[in-house]
């Protein structure tokens, strides 16, 4: 894929995988900071480029590789396909790891189950879809302008990938690889949230997850549904998230929001 010679792009390059010999171009970056017409564009388009286009932030803006992308610290080789997890288990299992109480340790325990109140270790199951009211690639859109707003310095990528839970795996992004190697299992999940709440993938930085959602919970039980498996999905977002670290808490914070941010340690 080199797209520059069919949909006129600025200057860009496409990136090299770190792993194998050199033949592996998950996808292109863009040179220059993003512009939010360029992303526009890209987004409507996507349906007949077969291109995904990513707001990408680094880890360091002013370290001059640009990293994970510039410097080729993307590994789509280690990726299984997202088609083979299921994200019901996924989400129930990464529950009952992340919840797992040391009975040695009675002050970890009690810390463990204070975050995860009203639910204790007990899985509550997903939270059920909402219709939506709001276009999601319309809000979608909006969100995408305000991100650039906050960080100019973003790039344009752009993924061959059917949507963008799908892109994240195939351009070998590796944020939450502290807690799992295989970035097809969060795909998974994230396409599951993209069917039940209409969630867009907009942005993704080294370790960080930024999604436009057109049918968040607006309810007290959807929120700590929602909350739960967020607590699966990103431990880090409620045990080393700002305010309380609890599910209450949390739930609180993302009733009726329409973005969900997600940090891995």
């Amino acid at each position: 894929m080199h797209p520059e010679t069919r949909w006129d792009l600025p200057p860009g390059r496409m990136v090299t995988s770190d792993e194998g010999e050199g033949d592996v171009q998950p996808l292109w970056l863009s040179e220059g900071s993003a512009a939010i017409e360029l992303w526009t564009r890209m987004h409507a388009e996507h349906a007949r480029s077969g291109l995904w286009p990513l707001l990408l932030d680094s880890l360091d803006p002013n370290d001059g590789e640009f990293r994970p992308w510039g410097s080729g610290e993307v590994f789509p080789e280690q990726m299984s396909s997202s088609a083979s997890h299921d994200s019901v288990g996924l989400l129930a299992r990464w529950w009952d790891t992340y919840t797992a109480v040391d009975e040695d340790d009675m002050l970890d325990a009690g810390r463990r189950l204070a975050v995860t109140t009203p639910f204790g270790q007990t899985w509550p199951g997903l939270a059920p879809s909402r219709a939506t009211t709001t276009h999601p690639d319309q809000l979608a859109a909006g969100f995408a302008q305000a991100f650039l707003a906050d960080r100019p310095q973003t790039r344009l990528g752009l993924v061959a990938a059917a949507s963008g839970a799908e892109a994240l795996t195939a351009a070998g992004w590796t944020g939450p690889c502290n807690y799992d190697n295989d970035t097809a299992k969060f795909s998974a999940v994230v396409r599951d949230w993209e069917h039940r709440f209409g969630a867009r993938v907009v942005a993704v930085g080294f370790s960080t997850l930024h999604l436009s959602v057109a049918a968040p919970p607006a309810g007290e039980h959807e929120a700590l549904l929602v909350a739960a498996e967020h607590l699966a999905f990103c431990p880090d977002n409620i045990r080393q998230g700002s305010g309380p670290c609890t599910l209450p808490a949390y739930a609180e914070r993302i009733t009726d929001a329409h973005r969900w941010d997600f940090w891995w340690d």
